[in-house]
Formats: C-alpha cells, sequence, structure tokens
C-alpha cells in the first residue's frame, strides 16, 4: 500500500508538471486552478503516507517543505523566478518532500544528502543545468551568426553598455526580424530605441523584458527599421518558460539523481 501511495504521488506531480509546462509553453500562462487543485491532493497523499508508514519523519515533511517554500518565495521577489515556477516548486515540496526511495533508485545510486531530504532542490538545481545549457547554445549560436555573416552583434550605440548586459545578451537571446518577434507573442526583444534623430537613433539593451512593454517597444523598432534608420535585424530572446526545465529537471532527478552530486564526484574522483 505504501509502495501505492508513494507512486501515486510521483505520478499526481508528473501529471501536473507536464501539464503546466505545456500551459507555459503555449500560453506562458498557467491558470491558478492548477496549483488550487494540486497542494491539497499532493498534501493529504504525503501526509497520509507518512503517517501511515513512518511518523516521526512528519517534522522532516515539515523542514522540507518549508525550507522549499522559502527559497521559492526570495527566488519570486528577487526576480529569479516566476509566479508558477515558485507555486510549482512548493506543490512539488507538497508531493515529494524526499526522493522516493522506497519506489524508485536512482542510477546515481542516490547518495546526495539534498537529494533525500531536500528533493525540490535537487529537482531546482537540475532545472537550472538545462536552462543553463540553452544558455551556452545562445552563446554558440550568437559567435556561429557573427562569424557566418561578417555583422556586427551590438549596434547603434550597443557596443557602448556594460559587458555584463552584453554577456547576458548573448546568453539569452539572438539576431531575428522584426517580423518574427512580432507575430510571436512568446519573442520579445532585447534592444529598444531610446533617444531617436532623423539620422541614427541610439539604441540600448534590455536585460529584463516585459509583457507591459513589448507591443510599445516593438513599434519603436518598426518605426526605426521602416526609416531605414537600422537594418531589419534586432535582438530578441524565445523566452523559454522555466516550468520545462523543472519537469525536466524532475524526471532527472528520478532517474539520475542529483546532476550536480554526480558532476562533484566526477571532478572529485
Amino acid at each position: 500500500m505504501y509502495i501505492l501511495l508513494t507512486a501515486t504521488r510521483t505520478m499526481t506531480s508528473l501529471l501536473f508538471l507536464f501539464y503546466a509546462s505545456w500551459s507555459d509553453h503555449k500560453t506562458r500562462e498557467v491558470s491558478n486552478t492548477v496549483w488550487i487543485v494540486s497542494a491539497p491532493v499532493a498534501f493529504t497523499l504525503t501526509f497520509f503516507d507518512i503517517y501511515m508508514s513512518e511518523p516521526s519523519t512528519l517534522f522532516s515533511f515539515g523542514i522540507s517543505f518549508g525550507l522549499t517554500a522559502a527559497f521559492s518565495i526570495i527566488l519570486f521577489y528577487a526576480g529569479g523566478f516566476g509566479g508558477a515556477d515558485a507555486k510549482a516548486l512548493m506543490c512539488l515540496a507538497l508531493a515529494l518532500p524526499f526522493f522516493p526511495t522506497n519506489l524508485i533508485t536512482p542510477i546515481s545510486g542516490g547518495d546526495s544528502v539534498i537529494l533525500k531530504t531536500l528533493f525540490p532542490i535537487t529537482v531546482f538545481s537540475n532545472a537550472v543545468l538545462f536552462a543553463a545549457a540553452t544558455a551556452i547554445y545562445m552563446l554558440f549560436r550568437n559567435v556561429y551568426w557573427h562569424l557566418k555573416t561578417g555583422n556586427h552583434l551590438f549596434e547603434g550605440g550597443q557596443e557602448k553598455e556594460s559587458l555584463g548586459k552584453k554577456i547576458l545578451v548573448l546568453l539569452t537571446g539572438y539576431k531575428m526580424p522584426i517580423d518574427k518577434v512580432k507575430k510571436k507573442w512568446h519573442l520579445y526583444p532585447l534592444e529598444d530605441i531610446v533617444e531617436e534623430s532623423e539620422q541614427k537613433p541610439r539604441r540600448k539593451l534590455i536585460i529584463i523584458p516585459s509583457d507591459e512593454n513589448r507591443n510599445a517597444v516593438i513599434e519603436r523598432l518598426e518605426k526605426a527599421i521602416r526609416s531605414g534608420s537600422i537594418e531589419d535585424r534586432i535582438l530578441a530572446t524565445p523566452g523559454l518558460p522555466m516550468l520545462i526545465f523543472v519537469t525536466a529537471g524532475l524526471v532527472t532527478a528520478l532517474i539520475f539523481g542529483d546532476i550536480v552530486w554526480i558532476c562533484v564526484r566526477l571532478i572529485l574522483g
């Protein structure tokens, strides 16, 4: 019975995260209904499972959830997480506060302390690694484009921006036509026109694009392109949803374990 409860908790987490990822990919939004349904179901299943099998770990369950919730909230208010991402991690902490050792053994052996005691944090660290991999892809794509075309990556004043801004832009976006950005709502400009003259507008980089300003920024860029002030290629980001990485982090954690710990062991021998 206990294995069945653990399997139910694990499958519930996967199903909710897969749906949330799909919704995030399609609309860049996840209805609060997902979390309103997920949280009580996850808590009920986990509480009943632990109470029936190992009641002594109820306190550890509370600690795991509390630390995960605090971490998620801090990350959200720091701007590193979206609201749906924070809620997803907290719901995961309710469903799987610890690795389901009675159900599955990860390929790595599962000897990571974080994996055993703060499983949601392991899922998050795996997700960050996947997100970092896309950043490396973006960087190589930009370098390849520059070498292939011979064109500059930064133009019209952007070359005077700080090195930090340039690196962040190269890790999160790439050059694309303005029409493509305008038609696909999930694409966001990473540059803007801030000071136009009749001859040559000044362009600046945007590190954190927003939904509120997206259309206004596109209009300014379109105007500059139509006037011939700038060429029809701007820096933009596809804004990959973090929930997809969180879901991939969960699947990877269940199969392989803590990827960061695996890397540390390989490095240290």
